[in-house]
């Protein structure tokens, strides 16, 4: 029978440093050429969205896809996932959590290859539930001394700054603007719903590491296109999912400022050392849109853990 994984089971299994591993895995095995992605699906209502990602991961035994509703009233998650074997459904994961986690992981991941390895200062713009996972994921690769803090709404900011520090025991700072946050970052994140550019390029210091991950719709970009320009390395999960999503890339190369064949995918720099930063001063960009691939390998990793500790409400569906 398939296992009912709910959001209580994914947060008691699912650790950062696990799905870091994970998705290590998922993208070296991309570049074996033994993974098949699917980038998002949309159907769009006047009242909300549905979405829809696929991928098959047979070096996991699984395949499946993530579905998810956003509507006024909120967003619902559901991975379905199947054997790769005989097609057997495995497992209905919840996977609120589970996203947050993955796209924190493809983050940490991608900083790992392409930040220096002394990066201790960290800025994070957006203080919601996708900034808490991100910087768990930062945390598990560099030696974060401090991370400067900036979102519109200083009460949400300052409890988000006071519950991060007790949490990762790191000294968590609220900033008055998104320009003190940066300045001096070391790697700077992007964590939020704006439409509009919320860093500007001749703000980063040379060096830092910039991971963009707000943003998956072509008319929204988090970055102004000076960022863009000024990054050496730029890299995005999905290269075919980027020119339909990716804002932050798709304005300033309509703007004749950038172009497609200087975008690298994340299995690339996973795989090839020649892809890492040439040199400490050079400014690297990873541009996070969250692939089906992500969220299949996690919920695999998930359902495994579930199945060795008999964890999960068991279910005869499509039997």
């Amino acid at each position: 029978m398939a296992l009912l994984l709910r959001e209580r089971h994914v947060r008691s299994l699912l650790t950062m440093p696990d799905t870091i591993a994970v998705l290590e895995d998922a993208f070296s095995a991309q570049v074996d050429g033994k993974v098949i992605n699917h980038p998002r699906c949309r159907l769009s209502l006047s009242t909300g969205v549905l979405n829809i990602l696929a991928a098959a991961v047979p070096t996991f035994g699984v395949l499946g896809h993530k579905t998810y509703t956003a509507f006024r009233e909120g967003v619902r998650y559901v991975v379905m996932l199947f054997s790769a074997h005989d097609g057997e459904l495995l497992a209905v994961v919840e996977a609120d959590w589970l996203g947050s986690m993955r796209t924190g992981a493809a983050s940490a991941l991608a900083t790992r290859y392409m930040a220096r390895p002394d990066a201790s200062v960290i800025a994070l713009i957006g203080s919601g539930k996708q900034a808490m996972t991100q910087l768990m994921g930062i945390c598990e690769v560099c030696p974060v001394e401090v991370v400067n803090v900036y979102s519109r709404r200083q009460h949400e900011r300052e409890v988000f700054c006071q519950e991060m520090t007790r949490l990762l025991n790191v000294d968590v700072r609220s900033m008055s603007s998104a320009r003190q946050a940066v300045e001096a970052a070391d790697v700077v994140i992007t964590a939020t719903t704006s439409p509009d550019p919320v860093i500007n390029g001749a703000w980063l210091s040379p060096g830092c590491h910039i991971n963009a991950i707000g943003s998956n719709w072509a008319e929204r970009r988090e970055l102004d296109s000076m960022a863009v320009q000024r990054s050496a390395l730029v890299v995005t999960d999905s290269i075919e999912q980027a020119r339909a999503e990716a804002g932050d890339l798709i304005a300033p190369i309509e703007e004749g400022l950038f172009e497609w064949d200087r975008v690298f995918e994340l299995a690339d720099i996973v795989s090839q050392e020649a892809l890492a930063r040439e040199s400490p001063a050079e400014i690297t960009l990873y541009k996070s849109l969250g692939i089906a691939l992500e969220d299949v390998a996690t919920a695999a990793h998930v359902y495994h853990l579930a199945r060795k500790q008999n964890i999960g409400e068991e279910i005869d569906i499509l039997s």
